[in-house]
């Protein structure tokens, strides 16, 4: 390890060296680099040598002087900044040129290189700012730029901190071996209070990189006794590495009785503070006191940074067992580790005496489980269990998905599945959702598959880590049989079954005494009666402890609402403080419904739209039962109802294509609008690919999107039989279970209409319970006959200011009652005559186009002649072509 000075002067005797003639008029502070332009206290910065590529826009430098001139006169300063990197090429050359004014006292000249947007223009490497004053080189700052990540609040890429501890000794510090840890020090013979810190490098790279740390002494009130930075290069082989600093004086009493506050700073972020007492003597710190407060543990490929409680001691299998069988439930899981533990120390003993069993030990899992039911707690025992047994060095978890694995471009998936087995050496890598790796569909641009064939290759070279797969059970299923590699890689199957009612109440009452609080006996009763339900209720996604904890987290909040409304809270007493009482969880399932908005009915809109609706051909029975929904409505508001808490509105259309279902959802969406049901009357269309994902969890995303989408309007759901027809694995369900939860949490908000083939869409109804709960009325769409049809055609004709002659009209109706009488079950209705007169359009427009201009008079524009439809015959028409357009058969 090497230690870098900040390398500010250049000549013999490490004095600033100047021109004779400047010399005189100025005298040398300082050269610091910073890369926030924030203004602090005594016209600071936050000056650092060390940055991240992400946290870089522009890197400054700021030279500073004492103005000997001072209150004299002014002189002119002859200065240029350059910067330069390692191999010596100059990035910029600054003029820096300027009149020192004789009222100033401290001069301060910054300047900076880079560009606005961060993270583009600073790359990884040792670089250097250069002062020249007129032509000699006088003062250098050396900066350095590194790439691992920014280090955040509760995020450190860099390092991860094992220890901090404290010790007394002289200016020249104290071999490691003679050093003695105290927590409380004796004011009378302190000199130098030094803070060692013990980290683990997460840096991987083939060369050395830089860290620097700042080190502040402060009061127990925050006062600033002391500050030391340091920078030091750390090798890429370290996997631990530690730096000391001390600050006092040889000259006892620097140290006053007191409470302190050691901190440690690290790229602008504060990742620890160790509290220390100066007193009449001193007191041996303990193992627990060299925990680092503000520890957190962070994985640079997790979405969560929780955490971690450090371990006071090395723990035994016992131990590990002890923690295992302190928990709720999970009594077959439970027993299965107990007898699987058993075995190996058997194979263990027998290796021992001598036995060479042929056998590997497998320590490769499956975890099959719905969601909340511990599999990520246990497969931490289970590292625990292996590290004690020597099966494995560390026994850490790695938690991965799918997104940690797998890239959107060809050649990065392997780096980063191999980046993460490197980060799970010598533990355990857990693969959460493992089965989104092998989707069903065969598409050539996703890589999961690649990234099981790494896998399995590093499972089958590499005996230093276990790797663990987890996920809904049906799913894992078909994820193990997708791969014979995988099938012969995990022979370890754990079934997590969900929690029953009472282990669910049991975790609830554990949860809420690690959150401070407690259920008085009437909450316990309706948490728990509440619990059966959502119990009864359960999917494949019900969240088990995770929907536990988030019910403790509400309660307490409605707890702290509730108390702080008292006239003197702080008056209260800790019972009243801590417990949940009955309207605390009823407030979690039973919400308070929100006011919604009086809208009166619009007489100007509702009649515009139901005009719309009488002139639509056919559709009688729609009709009837839209101008009873509205006679319903007028009755209900006048009564002082709301419709939307007597039935829900949402519909079922049920006819063949070209029906007209989706002309009369956009209808009905204005009619609802101007009933004042509705407050914009949109409507939102969609279908099975709209809303269902490609694999677990996005299906959710998707089909809520949409949701919000059509909030205060209509989805309209076309074909929504497919989302039924994929099987028992398919996630079309997860779409109508997240949209079935939706209706009713959000009543009256929207209305959702499911559209298709009769037959299909009454197999929907049959699919799920509550979609026929949900669903209250239903309209019938008939297939228009050969008459409406023919009206239809004329209709879409006068709408595009065409009339046919006696002639055309005739053919036309020949054409469409020939096609009406031979009609099959795809037969198009509407959507057929519409590409029919779509098809004579064209037809009239090609005629008009080879007419001279001034032969396109108004009345054979807007003429459909015979030989625009000559080509729609019916002479030998074949059935399988009836729906075909624009055939010349003879």
């Amino acid at each position: 390890m090497i230690v870098y000075p900040n390398r500010l002067i250049l000549n013999f005797n490490n004095e600033f060296k100047t021109p004779m003639s400047l010399a005189d008029n100025y005298h040398f502070l300082d050269i610091k680099t910073y890369c926030s332009t924030e203004w602090l206290a005594n016209n600071t910065k936050k000056y650092r040598s060390v940055f991240d590529e992400m946290e870089v826009s522009y890197v400054y430098c700021e030279f500073s002087f004492v103005n000997k001139n001072f209150d004299t006169k002014d002189w002119p300063l002859l200065m240029q900044l350059k910067c330069k990197d390692s191999s010596g090429v100059e990035f910029c050359n600054l003029n820096c040129d300027r009149t020192i004014l004789k009222e100033q006292n401290r001069v301060f000249v910054r300047e900076g290189w880079g560009v606005k947007t961060l993270g583009t223009y600073w790359k990884a490497g040792e670089y250097t700012w250069e002062v020249w004053i007129g032509e000699e080189l006088v003062a250098i700052k050396e900066f350095y730029i590194e790439k691992q990540g920014l280090v955040e609040k509760g995020k450190n890429p860099y390092f991860k901190i094992s220890t901090i501890k404290i010790y007394e000794g002289p200016d020249a510090n104290t071999s490691l071996k003679e050093r003695k840890y105290y927590k409380v020090f004796n004011a009378l013979s302190t000199r130098y209070i030094w803070v060692e810190l013990s980290a683990e490098n997460r840096v991987r790279k083939s060369f050395d990189w830089m860290a620097e740390l700042t080190f502040n002494f402060r009061s127990q009130n925050g006062y600033l006794k002391g500050s030391i930075t340091k920078v030091m290069a750390i090798s890429p082989d370290e996997e631990k590495f530690s730096a000391t600093i001390g600050w006092g004086s040889d000259m006892v009493g620097t140290w006053g009785r007191g409470k302190y506050i050691a901190e440690i700073v690290f790229m602008d972020q504060l990742i620890s503070s160790t509290p220390f007492e100066v007193g009449d003597d001193y007191v041996e710190a303990q193992e627990e006191d060299f925990v680092p407060h503000l520890q957190v543990e962070f994985d640079p490929q997790s979405k969560l940074h929780q955490p971690v409680p450090q371990q006071k001691k090395t723990e035994t299998i016992e131990d590990v067992m002890k923690e295992l069988d302190s928990l709720i439930g999970l009594k077959t899981i439970k027993n299965k580790i107990e007898e699987y533990s058993d075995y190996l120390k058997f194979i263990t003993l027998r290796k021992e005496k001598g036995f060479e069993d042929e056998d590997k030990i497998n320590l490769h899992a499956v975890f099959k489980g719905n969601p909340g039911t511990g599999k990520t707690t246990v497969a931490r025992m289970l590292g625990k269990i292996y590290k004690d047994l020597g099966l494995l060095k560390k026994g850490h978890v790695h938690e991965v998905d799918r997104a940690d694995l797998v890239a959107e471009f060809i050649g990065q998936t392997a780096p980063k599945t191999k980046e993460a087995i490197k980060k799970a050496k010598d533990g355990i890598l857990f693969i959460d959702e493992a089965y989104s790796l092998a989707r069903k569909d065969d598409d050539s641009k996703d890589f999961g598959k690649e990234a099981i064939e790494i896998i399995l290759k590093e499972m089958s070279d590499n005996k230093d880590f276990a790797v663990i797969v987890a996920g809904y059970p049906t799913e894992m299923d078909t994820f193990i049989s997708s791969n014979p590699g995988l099938e012969s890689r995990f022979n370890m199957t754990y079934d997590f079954p969900d929690y029953v009612p009472q282990e669910l109440i049991e975790i609830a009452v554990f949860t809420a005494g690690q959150k401070g609080v407690k259920l008085s006996p009437k909450a316990h009763e309706v948490l728990y009666k509440e619990l059966v339900g959502k119990y009864r209720e359960r999917t494949r996604f019900f969240g088990n402890a995770r929907l536990v904890n988030s019910i403790i987290d509400e309660a307490k909040m409605n707890l702290g609402l509730r108390v702080m409304k008292e006239e003197d809270p702080s008056k209260l007493t800790n019972e009243m403080l801590s417990v949940i009482e009955k309207e605390d969880i009823e407030k979690v399932f039973f919400a308070q419904s929100l006011l919604r908005a009086d809208i009166p009915i619009d007489e100007g809109l509702l009649k515009e739209s139901v005009t719309k609706l009488n002139k639509m051909i056919g559709l009688e029975e729609v009709k009837q039962e839209v101008n009873e929904l509205i006679k319903l409505v007028r009755f209900y508001k006048e009564t002082g109802k709301d419709v939307r808490d007597t039935f829900s509105l949402h519909s079922v259309f049920l006819g063949n294509p070209g029906t007209g279902k989706t002309t009369v959802a956009r209808i009905i969406a204005q009619i609802f609008k101007g009933l004042g049901i509705l407050e914009r009357g949109h409507l939102v269309e969609c279908d099975r690919q709209s809303l269902v994902g490609a694999y677990i969890g996005q299906t959710a995303i998707k089909t809520s999107a949409l949701i919000e989408r059509a909030m205060g309007g209509v989805l309209f759901i076309d074909e929504a039989y497919a989302l039924t027809e994929g099987g028992g694995a398919d996630y079309g369900k997860e779409a109508i279970e997240t949209l079935l939860k939706r209706m009713e949490d959000h009543r009256g908000e929207f209305i959702v209409i499911a559209a298709g083939y009769t037959h299909n869409m009454q197999q929907f109804m049959e699919s799920n319970p509550g979609l026929k709960s949900r669903f209250d009325k239903v309209f019938n769409f008939a297939d228009f006959e050969g008459s409406e049809l023919f009206s239809i055609a004329l209709n879409q004709l006068a709408e595009n200011n065409i009339k046919p002659e006696a002639k055309a009209k005739k053919r036309l109706k020949e054409y469409i009652d020939y096609l009406f009488e031979h009609k099959d079950k795809y037969f198009g209705n509407g959507r057929a005559v519409r590409r029919i007169i779509e098809e004579a359009i064209r037809n009239q427009h090609l005629r008009l186009s080879e007419l001279p201009k001034n032969e396109r008079t108004e009345k054979v524009v807007r003429t459909l002649k015979l030989e625009d439809i000559a080509d729609f015959k019916t002479d030998n028409l074949p059935v399988s072509t009836l729906t075909s357009i624009g055939f010349k058969l003879s």
